[in-house]
């Protein structure tokens, strides 16, 4: 959402715009399906509100009430419905499962990760409602009287609330589907990918076009509302600081400047510059904060703080499922908040989530979804109690007028707050500057996603071509210019109400694939116990190196660090010759194989490739492949010449298997790979038994270089 992430995709490095392996963007074609579905839907709801305004604003009134009288549940079952799920894949055995390849390590080391986590829970709309949605919580919220103890006690919490952890959990859910299916089954970073498991190659059909189609609109429509909020928060900021009118001259303006911004960063590549800028702007929001807390009422701030975590803990539950059934609340407090909120989210899902996905490349499913509920809705939760705090001290310190103007002009009320406290010029014109550049960097990484969601990419690396960037930033500010001139920014939370609802099916959808992922991965652990048994008798049976090397060629193994020479010869005459054995094999007993040797890049180091298919069904991978290491420390004195050594490991489709052929004789060679073979056979057994047909690799690219998924990070 606009409010927590708007600036979010500029924040990150310049190489995590790609996969990990290049730090420069390949640029992909332009899907025309998608991009011609979707532009044609926006240019003419662009052209139906600037043409008849009156007719559409009294349609997407009717249709919103509508959605609000009659869908309100189900906007509510939604979000409780992907809390819930995202928490059982954390907790439960698949979360130990890797958003990359077994072998990967995250590219970002945890404190890096965090702070990238950290940046992703701010933006100028968190300054826009932090301090008016306690307001008014504390004179319209359900359950308690106007002004009450208990609305007072609940006007902070439900804004918490809303911008906690039900739309960070969505972000997480759409996150993980771009991480599992772009990083860990190499299927192309988009949505469609996630529906493989449920329609297979289908899902690069017309049904794919429609998802993506549905994404592109919601994005939109998504970042429209968080720069129509922009555009009327700097304008009553700049208004105060420099008298410049509130009005349509100066969101003109506004609106322009983004724009102008997206071209020159595109045709420029200034990008890295207004990353910087996003940096920047994480600093000075954190000074804004200490600030209000060290002027304002300090020991009562902190106070109300500790309170606020309590309270979340304790009525969170309760909340997240609560639809007002028995005490529905007056002036549609619940279309304008709660639905509007997870509308927003769930519009603002594929932008952010593509977002988490590139930074969180190598870390657990665990580790992901524990870090984006926790990390960024902690410094929400710092934000939004501490200014909005601050404004209901000045309730209960008798400034009543305060909270009655902070409900009547809600773009005023982080300014009126600030007013309060010494060096308001000062605070204010950093506040101007801060949401500034929030809004602009918002608009820059939008238009970017959008032009990769119109793109066909072929790899996680791939960005849309320029000139899209430069049309949806185009079509991003008309829509939001017409839509703001229809009555301001209610419009577009109306809008984003209609939008959210046919998006909404597609966070279904989401869920359902990654589960049936999942279950497939843990068909796969399973065929490896119930295997397991079979290779131990089989061993036991044999003899020789059949059955095992002698103790003495044991050790000799555990105590060498074979250098690249020493690997190419093993390879050459002991690995590829007896996966090519099996290869012939197979093919002579009627399998479809493909079996080929290349070259590690920028070595002359080969590697063998075995691939058996099975139509539909996944596919075997059986590669052998040198992989270099840094001798350990304790090894020095047997290598003193030597810094790195390579282990011989064995590679399947979803990563390295995790041991070492380089010492095996030819037999153990082709005994390893009939293991790895049987088990596949088992899993895919498994798989049918339980009623999970289908590739998740169908139409994938998997790799056959894995250097670049081993880094720094941890």
């Amino acid at each position: 959402m606009a409010s927590a992430t708007q600036d979010v995709p500029s924040d990150v490095p310049s190489d995590v715009q790609g996969d990990g392996s290049s730090g420069t963007p390949a640029r992909s074609k332009v899907n025309l399906p998608v991009f011609i579905g979707s532009a044609v839907i926006i240019i003419a709801f662009t052209l139906w509100a600037w043409l008849a305004p009156d007719t559409a604003y009294t349609t997407l009134e009717s249709v919103f009430l509508w959605i609000g009288a009659n869908l309100g549940w189900y906007y509510i079952l939604t979000a409780g419905t992907v809390v819930v799920f995202v928490l059982i894949v954390a907790f439960s055995r698949v979360g130990r499962t890797k958003m990359g390849p077994d072998h990967s390590t995250p590219k970002y080391n945890l404190f890096t990760w965090t702070a990238m986590l950290f940046a992703a829970g701010i933006g100028v709309d968190l300054m826009f409602f932090a301090i008016s949605g306690p307001a008014t919580n504390l004179t319209t919220a359900p359950g308690n009287e106007a002004g009450s103890s208990g609305a007072t006690e609940m006007a902070v919490l439900w804004t918490l609330f809303h911008y906690g952890i039900p739309g960070w959990a969505m972000y997480a859910l759409m996150g993980m589907a771009f991480g599992l299916f772009a990083y860990r089954y190499h299927l192309p970073l988009s949505i469609r990918s996630a529906l493989y498991p449920i329609i297979g190659k289908r899902a690069q059909g017309a049904t794919g076009d429609g998802i993506e189609i549905a994404a592109v609109i919601g994005t939109i429509f998504g970042i429209a509302t968080s720069l129509g909020i922009g555009v009327v928060f700097l304008n009553y900021g700049l208004e105060w600081l420099f008298d410049i009118p509130q009005g349509t001259g100066a969101q003109i303006g506004l609106i322009v400047l983004a724009v102008i911004v997206v071209i020159f960063s595109s045709v420029s590549g200034v990008d890295k510059g207004i990353r910087r800028l996003a940096e920047l702007n994480v600093v000075f929001a954190v000074v804004l904060l200490l600030y209000v807390l060290i002027a304002g009422e300090t020991t009562y701030l902190l106070n109300a703080l500790v309170k606020n975590i309590g309270d979340f803990a304790a009525f969170f539950p309760s909340m997240l499922f609560d639809t007002f059934a028995y005490n529905p609340p007056e002036g549609q407090w619940l279309e304008w908040w709660t639905l509007f909120f997870w509308a927003w989210w769930i519009a603002w899902a594929p932008f952010v989530g593509l977002f988490l996905a590139r930074i969180s490349r190598g870390r657990t499913l665990r580790q992901f979804v524990v870090g984006t509920l926790i990390i960024p809705f902690g410094f929400i939760l710092l934000w939004i109690s501490i200014f909005g705090n601050g404004a209901i001290w000045e309730f209960l310190s008798g400034n009543t007028d305060f909270i009655t103007n902070a409900v009547e002009s809600p773009e005023a009320s982080y300014y009126l707050l600030l007013e309060q406290y010494p060096g308001a010029t000062f605070t204010i014109g950093l506040s101007v500057l801060t949401g500034l550049l929030f809004y602009i960097t918002s608009a820059d990484s939008g238009a970017l996603v959008m032009s990769n969601f119109t793109s066909k990419s072929l790899s996680a690396s791939d960005d849309g071509a320029p000139w899209l960037r430069v049309f949806w930033a185009l079509a991003t500010g008309a829509l939001t210019l017409a839509v703001l001139m229809l009555d301001g920014v209610y419009t577009l939370q109306m809008a984003t109400v209609i939008i959210g609802l046919p998006f909404s099916v597609v966070m279904y959808l989401l869920m359902i694939g990654v589960w049936r992922a999942l279950r497939m991965e843990r068909y796969n652990r399973d065929s490896r116990e119930a295997t397991l048994p079979w290779m131990v008798s089989e061993r036991s049976q044999g003899s020789g190196d059949r059955g095992g090397m002698s103790w003495r060629r044991r050790l000799a193994r555990g105590m060498h660090f074979p250098s690249a020479k020493q690997a190419t010869e093993f390879i050459e005459t002991v690995a590829a010759p007896a996966v090519e054995d099996v290869a012939t094999e197979l093919k002579e007993q009627g399998a479809e194989v493909s079996c080929e040797r290349g070259l590690v890049p920028d070595t002359d180091i080969p590697h063998i490739d075995l691939h058996v298919y099975f139509g539909e069904q996944t596919e075997f991978k059986y590669q052998v492949y040198p992989v270099a290491y840094s001798v350990p420390s304790f090894a020095r004195s047997m290598r003193p010449t030597e810094e790195t050594y390579y282990r011989v490991e064995t590679f399947s489709a979803t990563g390295s298997e995790g041991h070492d052929l380089m010492g095996y004789t030819r037999e153990q060679v082709i005994a390893d790979v009939l293991d790895s073979y049987e088990r596949h056979l088992t899993f895919l057994t498994m798989s049918e038994e339980g009623g999970q047909s289908g590739s998740l690799h169908a139409g994938s690219n998997i790799p056959d270089d894995w250097d670049h998924d081993r880094t720094n990070g941890s």
